[in-house]
């Protein structure tokens, strides 16, 4: 080795024009790298075709065949970067969990002052306070009743009312007003903090892949050293072996695979699936059992306006308005659907005065000089405001019912022809693993065409459904 160096330092600096030296310096540039890539492969007992172009380029320079050498320098290098994004960008999916784990919080001093602490110096007892908005940080209890948003862990996409005393999970979303808690824990023994764990530690277990690519390269790379071997002895010249060993370098697999493997990837991250690398792209083309989530994943992830029940003289696009007029001014993710379904519609909302929200109830005010309620439906319903959808809204102006909306989360339209597509391709079950009641569950299966259902899941469950 010391000798080929010392033969290819003294090629480069015995070179006659600048260009000559530009592809000496470029095929030792891409050499340098391309030795460590090898090596870190062999260290996972893997190899691949790529190991023939470091043959080509060892051999190319030791015998001044710079252009050669940089030329297949430069597509390893394109290949190998290639990879290296697409990976990249499987990486960020436990980055935005990471980062979704609240930094600060809110707690209580005995004084009743709020003090803004660091999440990782909460201790088991503390009195927080979590707003509007915020992530629950800690496991804890309710100290009084709450909204909570929990599709992210388990997969139910309505908010969940939480009465006082009620555990609270970390890592879900307050939905409704500001409520306070009492710590259970600190944040290494909380849900959330476990989930982030776990997935960490997967990709950590999880072996090393062998390619398809690599598998062909266990057979072709012996192949071709032998007859490269054989051409040096045969005609007695070095240049023969390494013309062998260039020609049957497969520079355009080196560059097809990553492309292809980036094209996939990039083509799943757009349509919101996160490929983990390219063995596992490549593996999907094999797989018999799909396992899927419900919320967000074959449902559209929160609750949208289906149905709305008007009393008798009262138009829907009136009562949308009304209700959306009121609920822009709450930060209640039902609210939000609300707003959103009167802005689809183009309804234009009004301005509303007096604004008061009942914690985790209803909101009340002033619209168009009429006094309006939205919030939870009585307990006894008339004929014509009686929905079937899991969750209801009533609308009360001046103490009167006038209005039933009922929400739910809808199926995607392309999840139809996703699930049966899936079926098309060969795939022998499809599961839907979902933290939902089984009852939901079941019916969105029925309708799609899945095969089986496991309801009710917390993230560990779906980890060992998945192992």
């Amino acid at each position: 080795m010391a000798l080929f160096w010392g033969l290819s330092l003294k090629y480069i600096f015995d070179l006659d024009t600048p260009a000559s030296f530009l592809w000496a310096v470029g095929g030792l540039i891409g050499l340098i790298p391309s030795i460590k890539w090898i090596i870190d492969e062999l260290k996972d007992k893997q190899i691949g075709s790529d190991i023939l172009a470091i043959f080509s380029i060892i051999g190319a320079l030791a015998i001044a065949e710079f252009l050669a050498a940089s030329i297949i320098s430069f597509m390893l290098a394109t290949g190998r970067a290639l990879e290296s994004w697409a990976e990249g960008q499987a990486e960020s999916a436990l980055k935005s969990l990471i980062d979704r784990m609240p930094k600060l919080t809110n707690r209580v001093k005995a004084s009743g002052e709020l003090d803004v602490i660091e999440v990782e110096t909460v201790q088991k007892g503390d009195r927080l306070v979590v707003k509007s908005g915020e992530v629950v940080p800690v496991d804890g209890v309710a100290q009084e009743s709450c909204y909570l948003d929990q599709s992210a862990l388990t997969g139910e996409p309505l908010p969940v009312l939480l009465n006082e005393f009620d555990p609270v999970i970390s890592g879900t979303l307050n939905a409704g007003n500001t409520f306070a808690m009492i710590a259970s824990g600190n944040i290494s023994q909380s849900t959330y903090s476990g989930i982030v764990t776990m997935v960490r530690n997967s990709r950590a277990e999880s072996s090393p892949n062998i390619r398809l690519a690599n598998k062909w390269a266990l057979r072709f790379v012996p192949l071709t050293i032998l007859v490269a071997l054989g051409a040096w002895l045969f005609t007695g010249e070095v240049k023969r072996a390494v013309a062998v060993l260039v020609v049957a370098t497969p520079c355009p697999l080196i560059l097809a695979v990553p492309i292809a493997l980036v094209a996939g990837m990039s083509r799943a991250t757009k349509s919101g699936a996160v490929i983990k690398g390219g063995a596992v792209l490549e593996k999907l083309s094999r797989a018999e059992v799909v396992l899927l989530d419900k919320t967000g994943t074959v449902t559209h992830g929160g609750p949208v306006v289906t149905k709305i029940a008007a009393l008798e003289g009262f138009t829907t696009d009136y009562v949308l308005q009304v209700a959306a007029s009121l609920d822009q001014y709450s930060p209640h993710i039902v609210a939000k659907s609300l707003v959103d379904e009167a802005k689809r519609r183009q309804i234009n909302l009004l301005s509303a005065t007096e604004i008061s929200e009942e914690h985790g109830k209803e909101v009340s005010g002033s619209v168009a000089g009429k006094r309006v309620r939205v919030g939870a439906v009585p307990d006894q319903l008339p004929n014509w405001a009686k929905l079937t959808e899991p969750l209801l809204v009533a609308l009360h102006v001046d103490e009167q019912l006038i209005a039933v909306f009922g929400l739910e989360d809808p199926i995607r339209s392309e999840s139809r022809k996703t699930i049966s597509e899936l079926h098309q391709l060969g795939i022998k079950e499809i599961v839907m693993v979902t933290g939902d009641k089984e009852d939901t569950a079941n019916a969105v299966a029925n309708e799609l065409g899945i095969n089986r259902v496991i309801a009710n899941s917390k993230p560990e469950t779906k980890l060992n459904v998945v192992h």
